[in-house]
């Protein structure tokens, strides 16, 4: 052990120190090792520094990777104190936008998204002995991929390489198989008593009074500073401006979360000064990695933000839910690293076995573009090929893989393209990168920078509740124009930190790039835009103002008032990924032929020929699209006639067989070949409507040429179509045996009806005097139902046995009838009588 850091020292304040024996055999032996050990053990600050001299790190270095950028400076930071350096010397540190580093650097701690760009730059990491991964319980995405690939590394290229998961709240056996059942060491840790106190959970719309009221409660009842914990920036905001009003003397408010300058990051972990006391508010960001002096109370307002990705919409929004026990259990040991500590929690003991155990993986659910790129760099296509704690879920990925095509990273074979390795080696998300890598092609590099540089920080205006300006130009002004600001729309504020962040991003991009000169054309904000995200790429729906279409299918929308609501098209940077209509944040205006320029390839031109159910008509029309996005829909001046009667048919289908002019003699004509299919079923067609309507494309196909809509069907003959698929013997069989007349004793020709089960003549009583059988078809198998009326029409008998109604029924009739019809014949002998459509006289 270097002579500069007395671990005797330090053992006796950060109790790990009785778990390095056995963790630095562990990795001088196995090689790799799981450290579990609770909030305030000392395991950050304490164990990198105890293997320095390992044997195994020498001439190497050691690299500790932390979920956030504020752990890895305050972690850095505080070892080197302990080795009274300052951070750069013997400890340093690397995040996204800052960086102390020396040429005597043994430690470096990390961000956790800087490992997997080093590996796929050197896979063999020469130059590193071990590797420590810092709260994994955090199960960060970038900690996945890192330990994953890592795991590759040591087995293909490093046997020699440690690796030591450290966490204090984890299954570290599950981990401990993952590292080739590695030792699991714990350390107990000292931690002292806190008194929990379980609150009533506010309602929503009273949470930021709630805990207003809990923070006054504990300075009054309380010694010590508090800490706060809130689920995001706007709540802690509003907090603050509660408690600004009545704080106690000597009590300040100090803010914590991501977005804040490292500068005040800093401040609020700072001890508050002698006498004094302060609340600190903060996210999720204070719950492990940081040790905040004088914490004596927790205020847990049990709800924390996570992203949530959809892969249907390829949308990410921030949700706020409960934590889980894990996360409780973790801000409650804040209040008790230095003394028995209070921690008030927000809602009532009863709930605390309805929270989930662990906080969800991030692997489960975010956004997994950046993880499927980093695979196919390292040359990956499966990412089961890899040992992941959990594997990525299939759907999600497959979604990945489908936006790197888009973008051009992937090929057909999901291998990475030149693109796709140019874009992995900027370290941004692959829609940024593919974005800026364009930009630089033609000529909009600084625009493109500063566009992506302002996407990786909080939108650096703020405004009013009712106030909202989603124009993404106006951001990209101000990246560019430094007297801007003196021209915001009403109701905006500009966070000048957040966009002096951004613009050093941006600096450092350009530099990257190789990018001269920070001239921004913001003019080409749109189209910048809609190449990271040519899933979101907007129309404007018809008579909607606000309205709008993504490329992806999904509905969004901008109030009706904003400048933006009345464009024909826009490229979406953010909106919340709601299921239905999503609101947009974010967004430029873009012109039909900027995306007819750049998104040529992704258009696709076809000619339509579809049955449109409202019209009920064909309709063809010539439409161009890009995803969801109809960009230009015109009639087709000359249509396949051939698929213009096929697309009629289909429309005659949907509409039913009852949408045909069916005549009389049409109906009569199925009537007929179905009767004689009920004797002979194998000589005769199927003309029921189902059989008609399932065989349109053969029998009434043929007859639509020239028809498109509905109206025009009045014009076709079913009887003559339907006639014509007869053959001439069954035309000859048809009249033979279901005539469409018979000829009556009187001599009138008189029609059958087919139209019920059996055939119906209907015929006046008096022509049909004298016979004594009555007609029949089908070669005399089935006999007429014969329907005898008036000489006005009316129906006087219905019978088939016509020598029985004479002698039973037709005296009865008589005697009616001839009173009141005394002009016509009603003679005692019906069968001597002659047939007659006369009268008497006549």
């Amino acid at each position: 052990m270097s002579a500069r850091f007395d671990l005797a020292a330090a053992a006796r304040s950060l109790p790990v120190a009785e778990a390095l024996p056995a963790l630095t055999a562990a990795l001088a032996t196995r090689g790799a090792a799981v450290l579990e050990a609770p909030p305030g053990a000392g395991k950050t600050t304490l164990v990198p520094l105890a293997l320095l001299d390992a044997k195994w790190l020498e001439g190497k270095k050691l690299l500790m990777l932390e979920p956030r950028r504020l752990a890895t400076r305050a972690a850095a930071r505080r070892m080197a104190s302990l080795l009274n350096e300052s951070a750069g010397d013997t400890v340093g540190f690397r995040t996204r936008l800052e960086s102390r580093i020396g040429p005597k650097t043994r430690i470096e701690v990390l961000t956790e998204g800087i490992l997997p760009r080093m590996i796929e730059d050197d896979p063999a990491l020469d130059g590193v002995g071990g590797l420590i991964f810092d709260e994994f319980h955090e199960r960060s995405l970038e900690a996945d991929l890192g330990l994953a690939l890592a795991l590759e590394t040591r087995k293909h290229l490093r046997p020699d390489l440690r690796l030591l998961v450290m966490s204090a709240t984890l299954e570290g056996n599950k981990v401990a198989r993952l590292l080739g059942d590695a030792p699991v060491i714990a350390s107990q840790g000292k931690m002292f008593s806190v008194d929990i106190r379980n609150l009533d959970r506010p309602a929503p719309e009273r949470f930021e009074s709630a805990v207003a009221t809990a923070v006054r409660r504990a300075l009054a009842d309380e010694t010590g500073s508090v800490l706060v914990f809130l689920p995001g920036g706007a709540e802690i905001r509003r907090v603050a401006r509660l408690l600004e009003a009545d704080l106690p003397d000597g009590v300040t408010v100090a803010p914590l979360y991501g977005d804040l300058p490292p500068d005040t990051q800093d401040e609020a972990i700072k001890p508050a000064p002698a006498g004094k006391r302060k609340v600190v508010l903060a996210t999720s960001i204070a719950e492990t990695s940081l040790t905040i002096e004088g914490i004596r109370v927790v205020i847990d307002g049990g709800l924390m933000r996570a992203p949530r990705y959809d892969p249907a919409s390829g949308m990410t929004r921030l949700i706020t839910l409960r934590v889980s026990q894990a996360s409780a259990k973790q801000r409650s040991g804040r209040a008790g690293r230095l003394e028995p500590g209070i921690a008030y929690r927000l809602w009532p003991a009863r709930e605390e076995t309805q929270l989930a155990p662990f906080n969800a993986p991030e692997i489960l659910q975010a956004d997994l573009a950046p993880l499927a790129l980093a695979l196919a760099q390292w040359g990956a296509r499966d990412p089961r090929d890899l040992a992941f704690l959990d594997p990525p879920p299939e759907a999600a990925y497959a979604e990945a893989q489908n936006l790197l095509h888009e973008l051009g990273a992937l090929d057909a074979d999901n291998k990475i393209t030149a693109h796709g390795k140019a874009m992995a080696g900027l370290g941004l998300h692959p829609r940024l990168a593919h974005m800026v890598l364009m930009g630089k092609e033609r000529g909009s590099g600084a625009a493109a920078c500063a566009i992506a540089a302002l996407l990786m920080e909080r939108d650096v205006l703020r405004a009013a509740p009712n106030a909202r300006d989603a124009d993404f130009r106006l951001r990209v002004e101000l990246m560019g124009e430094r007297g801007a600001a003196k021209h915001l729309p009403a109701g905006m504020t500009l966070d000048r930190g957040g966009l002096e962040r951004a613009r050093d991003t941006a600096r450092q991009l350009r530099q990257r790039l190789g990018i001269r000169g920070d001239g921004i054309d913001a003019g080409e904000t749109g189209r910048l835009l809609a190449l990271a995200y040519p899933d979101r790429v907007a129309q404007k729906r018809p008579g909607a103002a606000g309205q709008f279409l993504l490329a992806n299918g999904k509905g969004a929308e901008l109030p009706a008032g904003d400048l933006l609501a009345n464009a024909e098209f826009l490229a979406v940077a953010d909106l919340d990924g709601a299921q239905r209509t999503a609101r947009i944040f974010l967004a430029a205006k873009l012109t039909r032929d900027a995306v007819d320029e750049d998104f040529g390839g992704l258009i696709v031109a076809a000619d339509t020929i579809a049955w449109d159910a409202r019209a009920e008509a064909v309709l063809a029309r010539r439409r161009a699209t890009l995803g969801a996005l109809v960009l230009e829909d015109k009639p087709l001046a000359k249509a396949d006639p051939a698929k213009v009667a096929a697309t009629m048919a289909e429309g005659v289908r949907a509409l039913g067989i009852g949408a045909l002019p069916w005549s009389k003699d049409a109906e009569n004509l199925r009537a007929r070949v179905a009767l004689l299919r009920r004797l002979d079923d194998e000589a005769w067609p199927d003309w029921s409507d189902g059989a008609l309507l399932a065989s349109l494309d053969d029998w009434l196909a043929p007859y639509l040429t020239g028809v498109t809509r509905r109206t025009q069907l009045g014009g076709l003959d079913p009887a003559e179509i339907l006639a014509a698929r007869l053959s001439y013997e069954q035309r000859r069989a048809l009249d033979r045996l279901a005539p469409t007349h018979v000829t009556a004793p009187s001599g009138s020709r008189i029609a059958i009806d087919y139209g019920g089960d059996t055939p119906v003549l209907a015929v006046k009583l008096q022509e049909m005097f004298g016979a004594r059988e009555g007609p029949a078809v089908a070669d005399g198998r089935i006999k007429l139902v014969i329907h005898l009326l008036s000489p006005a029409g009316r129906p006087l008998a219905v019978t088939q046995d016509l020598a029985g109604f004479w002698r039973n029924a037709y005296p009865q009739v008589r005697g009616e009838m001839r009173g009141r019809y005394p002009r016509h014949p009603w003679p005692d002998d019906p069968l001597a009588a002659a047939p007659t459509k006369r009268t008497k006289r006549r």
